[in-house]
């Protein structure tokens, strides 16, 4: 097993969650960056961008071990979909996405904190959602706690009856770390999973 320091940049109870499936021993420590994003930028640039970001905003402070960071942007029609945070918000996304594919652009970096070299990706995951009325989309706001999602729903739970169909490699990347890819990344660190 590793024997390098694993430290997850986030404060998100999703990722490391998603961590944990991995069975690695790691600490979490919250990146604090500002995540507002630059002029013209697209979604899938703001998610790489701002993985790297919270890399190296945590590697500031450590000078070993293997730092995990992550972001998501959702996409559709072009427009980058972020957290909700009311309940207004959450209905007006999901009706915004009813019967549309929506992108949800995943960045990943591992940044290693004594070469100070990094390595980093985008993993695009593609939603289709179902046609849905607003009363459906009412109803699961109020089952279901996603104000602090992007796209307003939980894929892992009660989230999976919006959709019609998702395709992707990873569907880990959908709640927001791509593990196949992560597992990758680590190996060129000489940290293997198994």
């Amino acid at each position: 097993m590793p024997t390098t320091p694993i430290i997850l940049a986030s404060s998100s109870p999703f990722r490391r969650e998603l961590l944990n499936k991995l069975q690695l021993e790691h600490q979490c420590i919250s990146p604090n960056i500002d995540e507002t994003p630059l002029p013209n930028e697209k979604p899938a640039e703001i998610s790489l961008r701002l993985s790297i970001e919270k890399a190296k905003a945590v590697a500031e402070n450590i000078n070993e071990g293997l730092i995990i960071a992550s972001d998501q942007v959702a996409e559709v029609d072009g427009n980058a979909l972020g957290k909700p945070k009311t309940r207004e918000n959450a209905i007006k996304q999901l009706l915004s996405m009813s019967g549309k594919t929506v992108t949800f652009h995943t960045g990943l970096c591992l940044f290693n904190a004594e070469s100070l070299e990094y390595q980093s990706c985008i993993e695009p995951f593609h939603v289709v959602f179902r046609n849905l009325t607003e009363e459906q989309v009412s109803n699961y706001v109020d089952k279901e706690d996603v104000l602090n999602c992007a796209g307003s729903f939980k894929s892992e739970a009660l989230g999976i009856a919006l959709f019609e169909k998702l395709i992707g490699e990873d569907p880990n990347s959908l709640i927001g770390l791509p593990l196949i890819k992560l597992v990758k990344m680590l190996e060129q660190e000489k940290t293997y999973i198994l």
